[in-house]
């Protein structure tokens, strides 16, 4: 199959503004049967780019949040009872094989590290899925695609991906639109006028700015929308900016005074 786009899933496909050239690079990586990683900070899209690309090939997506406790089996299957009777049951992972989707692994480096394992024959020319509890060797159904997640300026020693799994995938490094993106793009998910939102983004940039001193994170876009609406359904900036953009970054009580500062230098 090739990286041809639907028409019908191409008009159905979630909002996305390109930023480069990442939406020919993921078809690129589709028609090559190639595997994707996309690298960047928690809320500047990567999610939504998938979705959106899913729909514009016209393939099925199986979306997993990778968790602490998420393990292969929980990808893969496992038997279950049903009606009396103990019976397999396809993990997304395997769903997608079998189907020819697309499976989405979101922060795959928090899942167990068993999960590294399985997908290591899903990246390379073999493109397998071996099954032991059912003594199956799946290979990939065309149209199947392995796309994974992670934020690499978030994750500790303990929560990294080594670099023989890095090495098995294409990449794309995503960070935060520019200014000139991220604006429409909030005032389309929110509703709220362009004027009203460049405050808004302008003061995540403050924010951002401050990512690795008095903040773990800075602000992500899907913040700045959540005010966006807010503000939008009538909610006063400054208490929208409180709940939305400060409150979820920080609990330090100094923190958030310095943050109100540059909420006022902003706002006046």
């Amino acid at each position: 199959m090739d990286g041809t786009f639907d028409r019908k899933g191409a008009a159905d496909a979630p909002f996305y503004l390109p930023q480069g050239d990442e939406c020919d690079v993921f078809a690129a990586a589709y028609t090559n049967r190639l595997p994707l990683l996309l690298k960047g900070p928690t809320g500047c899209g990567k999610t939504r780019f998938v979705a959106h690309m899913a729909a514009r090939l016209g393939r099925p997506l199986f979306t997993v949040a990778c968790h602490d406790d998420l393990s292969a089996a929980d990808l893969i299957g496992r038997y279950l009872l049903k009606g009396g009777e103990t019976v397999w049951v396809d993990g997304p992972l395997t769903r997608a094989v079998r189907e020819g989707a697309i499976c989405y692994l979101d922060e795959v480096v928090e899942a167990r590290k068993d999960v590294t394992v399985v997908l290591h024959p899903l990246t390379d020319d073999r493109r397998i899925l071996p099954i032991d509890r059912t003594g199956e060797e799946l290979e990939a159904a065309p149209g199947f695609m392995l796309v994974a997640s992670y934020n690499p300026g978030y994750q500790n020693i303990l929560k990294t991906m080594k670099p023989s799994t890095r090495q098995r995938f294409v990449s794309l490094d995503f960070t935060f639109p520019r200014p000139e993106h991220e604006i429409p793009v909030v005032a389309r998910e929110s509703g709220l006028a362009e004027e009203r939102v460049k405050p808004l983004v302008r003061l995540a940039n403050k924010f951002r700015a401050l990512k690795g001193q008095d903040l773990e994170e800075g602000t992500s876009t899907r913040l700045v929308v959540y005010a966006a609406t807010l503000i939008a359904e009538g909610m006063a900036p400054d208490r929208a900016i409180r709940v939305a953009m400060i409150e979820p970054l920080t609990d330090d009580e100094d923190t958030k005074r310095g943050l109100l500062d540059l909420v006022t230098a902003v706002f006046g």
